[in-house]
């Protein structure tokens, strides 16, 4: 388990590596092209050093990378591995006072994913949050914050939902448990509402799939709590899951966790209401039946 942008430098430098083998070069030899000492591109690869935009850019053009998708990402995940550096190019740049490097980070792979997959158990997931709904989440959640911050903070939020209008969207995948619709954050004309855009985001967006899993269901594998799983074009060794605590964000990469937490989520679903009944469950609820 690692905080995100050590993750994130990791694995940049095994895709160079990968793509340095692939075009025939020794590292030494990658370094006279870029015109830098061996030993850097050695520390990149490694993760022992972050890299710049600029420097991916460069590697990429000594192994002849014309993939553009594959070149386009691998220069996002340089910003978001080495934390601030190539951030001005991203639109959360412009809060970094505000926001915890966590937080960015979390921000920066929702940016950059193609699909997200989540179990939550206690709250709506943030891409599908009503802004009212959003204001009562983020101040119960950081009770005594200046109410110009928490403004922010919700502005951030609804921000984020961008990338589920995308060209290409985020494909968005999210079992709910059935706690998260009964609760009435910020009272019950709040939550009304919110059960209502739930609806609507489901029916209007094909690439938003929501299940419902019902307290009947009793015992499930999600009682350990919820998670996120990102996962990324082109390179499936991206794929990452992230576990949230109170004052900080897990990031597991190991293959052995991806699968078991891919499992878990299939499992959910599986036992969760199709995604149809699903949403006639959300609206019943929000009509108080």
């Amino acid at each position: 388990m690692q905080y995100g942008p050590a993750v994130r430098r990791r694995k940049l430098g095994s895709e160079l590596r990968a793509l340095r083998d692939r075009a025939g070069l020794t590292s030494g030899q990658a370094a006279l092209r870029v015109g830098w000492h061996q030993s850097k591109v050695s520390r990149i690869e490694t993760g022992r050093s972050s890299a710049k935009p600029a420097d991916v850019r460069l590697l990429l053009d000594a192994y002849e990378v014309a993939d553009t998708e594959l070149r386009a990402l691998l220069e996002a995940l340089a910003g978001a591995a080495d934390g601030d550096r190539g951030a001005g190019q991203q639109w959360w740049h412009a809060y970094k006072g505000l926001l915890p490097p966590a937080y960015r980070d979390f921000i920066s792979l929702e940016a950059q994913a193609c699909r997200l997959r989540t179990l939550e158990t206690s709250v709506v997931p943030g891409l599908l949050q009503t802004p009212d709904y959003a204001r009562a989440v983020t101040r119960a959640s950081l009770d005594g914050l200046p109410e110009d911050q928490v403004d922010t903070l919700v502005e951030i939020r609804l921000a984020r939902q961008d990338v589920l209008r995308g060209d290409p969207p985020l494909e968005l995948s999210a079992v709910l448990d059935e706690a998260v619709l009964r609760r009435p954050i910020g009272g019950y004309g709040v939550m009304a509402r919110q059960l209502r855009h739930l609806v609507e985001v489901g029916r209007e967006l094909p690439h938003v799939r929501l299940q419902v899993l019902p307290f009947t269901v009793g015992a499930h594998i999600g009682l350990t709590g919820p998670f996120v799983i990102f996962s990324f074009p082109n390179i499936a060794d991206l794929d990452v899951v992230v576990l949230d605590h109170l004052v900080s964000s897990l990031y597991l990469e190991r293959k052995e966790d991806l699968q078991a937490y891919s499992e878990a989520f299939d499992s959910l679903g599986e036992h969760a209401l199709a995604p149809d009944d699903s949403l006639e469950f959300i609206a019943g609820i929000g009509d108080g039946t």
